[in-house]
């Protein structure tokens, strides 16, 4: 039998924050929403732009990150599966196509695209700003390769 493959990758903005939940036995569970954005020409020549919408699931850790550093606006890069599910609500069968998420990269920096002060992922502190370092022209002499040390 012939093997399939079912592989995602999106980069898009977070159309609202995630929303993190627990399953009755406790396993965490986010989801959200990506606005895809891109650009065509039309049948007269003319670029119009177009935006879709996806849905993204992502489990356990991998959904706790997400919820904790990612929000309403903020770029990212989904790898993950496309998964159909269906469910019957009102008499009537619903079903749909979701991406469950294998991977997440948070892609704005500090303070881009979200809450002022959030970060994509945690930084390690930065040391103070050290001096400038000054150089000084040597003229155009010529350098005397004893001088080198190796």
């Amino acid at each position: 039998m012939a093997r399939s493959l079912n592989q995602v990758i999106l980069m898009g903005n977070l159309t609202r924050d995630p929303e993190l939940r627990q399953t009755p036995s406790g396993q965490s569970v986010c989801s959200f929403s990506l606005a895809l954005n891109r650009s065509y020409k039309d049948a007269s020549g003319q670029w119009q732009e177009a935006t879709d919408y996806i849905d993204v699931v992502a489990w356990a850790q991998l959904g706790e990150r997400v919820s904790q550093y990612l929000s309403k606006g903020r770029r990212c890069l989904v790898q993950g599966r496309l998964q159909s599910r269906s469910w019957e609500q009102d008499g009537q069968k619903r079903s749909k196509v979701e991406v469950l998420a294998s991977d997440v990269t948070f892609l704005d920096a500090r303070g881009e695209g979200g809450p002022e002060g959030v970060s994509a992922a945690p930084t390690a502190s930065k040391p103070g700003k050290k001096d400038d370092v000054v150089i000084e022209d040597i003229g155009d002499e010529p350098i005397n390769l004893d001088d080198i040390p190796f």
